[in-house]
């Protein structure tokens, strides 16, 4: 029997944590706007600050439901069916959850929501103008897996499409809608190897800290204060590195 509803949870998941960024970016720059650095507008930082808080825990509820879909090898999903296989070790699986392209976008947001909450709680004379950056790119991350279509324009590519709406041609779905294969095509041979279980993942860190210099960089010359962002922003450098 095909399962909807870890599919519906991790859409729906996508869907809030895309229009949380979009409240945390909006609200993070009316915070800054027209303040010296290190004031604030108090009510607009606060909504940008819950509504990062609520992206970041939609984010982890996507996490959960696409690896809720791997583990459980529901293969009516076609992330699980192309990723994955029935004889795949545990550690493998979790390689799974990266090797699609949609997969390997949640992972670099995963990695930038905890940093963008060290900056909220370390960081917090920076915290508007950087988060508005932050909250910026993580808009656009999220919209790489939207999988919405609005007319003819289709917004990203959702993990969590059912193989029988990918394979909208394929015969056994004509004869049975709710057909599931018994096992999935298996991991990409190159990616069964421990190395890629740990290499992706510290990759993408890599790339994701690289936008908290940016983030101070940018935040810097909004404010007019060239000097100062080095400082904080250096350690982060060091780390991407």
């Amino acid at each position: 029997m095909i399962n909807t509803f870890i599919g519906d949870l991790g859409h729906a998941s996508i869907i809030v944590a895309f229009v949380a960024a979009i409240v945390a970016a909006l609200a993070y720059f009316m915070a800054a706007q027209g303040k010296p650095l290190g004031e604030t507008d108090i009510n607009w930082r606060n909504l940008g600050r819950g509504a990062f808080y609520v992206h970041t825990i939609a984010v982890f509820s996507i996490i959960f439901s696409l690896f809720n879909i791997i583990y459980n090898h529901r293969y009516e999903y076609y992330y699980a069916w192309s990723h994955s296989s029935n004889y795949l070790p545990t550690h493998f699986m979790i390689s799974c959850f990266w090797e699609g392209q949609e997969g390997s976008f949640l992972l670099w947001i995963f990695w930038h929501t905890l940093l963008g909450l060290a900056i909220i709680w370390f960081n917090k004379k920076w915290e508007a103008p950087t988060m508005a950056v932050f909250a910026f790119v993580q808009l656009f991350l999220t919209s790489m897996i939207l999988g919405v279509v609005i007319g003819d324009l289709k917004i990203g590519s959702s993990p969590f499409i059912l193989l029988r709406d990918f394979m909208t041609d394929a015969p056994v779905f004509k004869l049975n809608p709710n057909f599931i294969p018994k096992d999935g095509t298996g991991l990409n041979p190159l990616l069964q190897n421990y190395w890629m279980v740990i290499h992706p993942p510290t990759l993408f860190l890599g790339f994701a800290i690289t936008l908290v210099p940016f983030a101070f960089a940018i935040a810097g010359l909004w404010k007019k204060d060239y000097i100062t962002w080095i400082k904080p922003a250096l350690p982060w450098a060091c780390s991407g590195v």
